[in-house]
């Protein structure tokens, strides 16, 4: 054999190794992602909101349906007790994505819902029940979730419970 074609042969071995170890490092944070995303939304529907918080970043990123994004714990903390407040929900039928960085996950799910306090501009709750399709967009960085962004089909949800 030619060194050449030698040298060459062990360049490839190399680069495709290097390029192999880096696919596993991404599917190994991507594991990561997906672990701490499903820990939330188990904490989510067992009413665990101090486990919802523990997985959250300081500076995290929420990114409503309607109105303006919330930045930081505190106000993630506000919106959960709202939350706690007028609606009653569990989410089934859950399918996660894992984005191609490793670091986005993607949630689709079906929320099973009861509409306990009104809120302005809504209609008047009485315990409607309610059940919605949803998804959700969530990154998370160093095994905190940094952003999560959820959307559902508002007209929808104000049909449902009117």
């Amino acid at each position: 054999m030619h060194p050449h074609f030698l040298t060459q042969f062990s360049h490839n071995i190399k680069l495709r190794v290097t390029n192999h170890e880096s696919q596993l490092e991404n599917f190994n944070q991507s594991m990561t992602a997906l672990e701490t995303v499903k820990q939330y939304y188990n904490c989510f529907n067992n009413k665990d909101y101090q486990g919802m918080l523990s997985l959250l970043d300081d500076g995290i990123r929420h990114e409503p349906n309607q109105g303006e994004p919330r930045i930081g714990k505190g106000l993630f903390t506000e919106f959960l007790k709202h939350m706690e407040d007028c609606y009653d929900e569990q989410l089934a039928d859950m399918q996660f994505f894992i984005g191609e960085n490793g670091i986005g996950i993607a949630v689709e799910f079906v929320v099973n819902g009861r509409y306990l306090q009104g809120e302005e501009g809504l209609p008047a709750a009485h315990g409607q029940h309610y059940v919605l399709p949803a998804a959700s967009f969530l990154e998370v960085k160093s095994d905190r979730i940094t952003r999560v962004a959820t959307f559902y089909n508002l007209p929808l949800w104000i049909k449902l419970v009117s």
